[in-house]
């Protein structure tokens, strides 16, 4: 059996009369990558605030490693890693600076600046004030920080978003990286590909409570669709595309029956994305 890392039970958080969190259950094993996949405000950050001890649970409990992290928490924050959405960085300070800061904080000594530097794509520029900084290599140097103990667990907030392609691309090597050498990462997102491409599980949180939880490969077979989408060109030079469920018996005639008498420009199979399959089970969009 793989050895779980995290385990949330009946977690529930409250602010004021609105209930953020409404009694969530599941556990993450060690080297597995969740994407916990919701709209804004569906409750993922305040989820992340408890798994790493900011928070306090109205109820339910999460343990870390084994250990309960409202009971544990500087041993616990001490083998994680946590990079949030917000950028927090010393922005007078270069980024090397940022990073000894941050391990003298955390009496880390024995890490490699240059190195982690290199790792996230700043060689060159750890020496630069972080106020002359792009976003994405603010982002970059966030990740960089969140790694400087060579955490257990990884909690990535919305690593990527709004980030220029080449940025984004970077932090997702990174992620995969950090998953080689074993780390648990718990990664929050509404961006159903990058969830789709980098997640051995997702769940799906909407509204404060899990509506599903499986591989994407699960939930897609599950509650998906598969279709072969074939696009003619009419009389009037017009494009259209019709649309054939890729599993039924007569799907092979129907797609010969297009060619015998339709002018046939493309074929292509299609299954349901991510971002389908959660309006099928929640009602709600990933991006509001």
């Amino acid at each position: 059996m793989n050895e779980i890392t995290i385990q949330a039970e009946n977690l529930v958080y409250r602010y004021g009369s609105l209930t953020a969190v409404d009694g969530i259950s599941f556990t993450v094993a060690k080297g597995e990558i969740l994407g916990f996949l919701g709209p804004n405000g569906a409750g993922k950050t305040t989820a992340v605030g408890m798994l790493t001890g900011q928070l306090k649970p109205y109820q339910g409990s999460a343990h870390l490693l084994g250990r309960d992290v409202t009971q544990n928490i500087a041993h616990i924050q001490s083998q994680i890693g946590v990079c949030f959405e917000t950028t927090n960085l010393y922005e007078q300070m270069s980024g090397v600076e940022n990073l000894k800061l941050f391990a003298r904080l955390f009496d880390i000594s024995d890490f490699d600046t240059a190195s982690l530097i290199r790792r996230v794509g700043l060689d060159g520029r750890g020496g630069d004030r972080v106020e002359g900084y792009s976003k994405g290599m603010k982002q970059r140097l966030m990740v960089a920080r969140a790694l400087i103990n060579r955490p257990a667990i990884l909690f990535l907030d919305e690593p990527t978003e709004g980030l220029d392609p080449v940025s984004a691309e970077a932090i997702r090597d990174l992620i995969l990286e950090e998953q080689a050498r074993g780390a648990t990462i718990f990664l929050t997102t509404h961006d159903m590909h990058e969830a789709d491409r980098l997640s051995d599980r997702v769940a799906f949180i909407s509204q404060g409570k899990i509506e599903a939880l499986d591989t994407p490969h699960n939930l897609k077979q599950r509650y998906g669709r598969r279709i072969i989408r074939v696009q003619v060109e009419s009389q009037g030079g017009v494009l259209e595309d019709r649309l054939i469920p890729l599993d039924q018996t007569d799907t092979a005639d129907q797609v010969a029956e297009l060619f015998r008498n339709e002018q046939v420009v493309t074929v292509h199979s299609e299954e349901a994305s991510l971002e389908d399959i959660f309006i099928q089970v929640t009602g709600q969009r990933l991006t509001q």
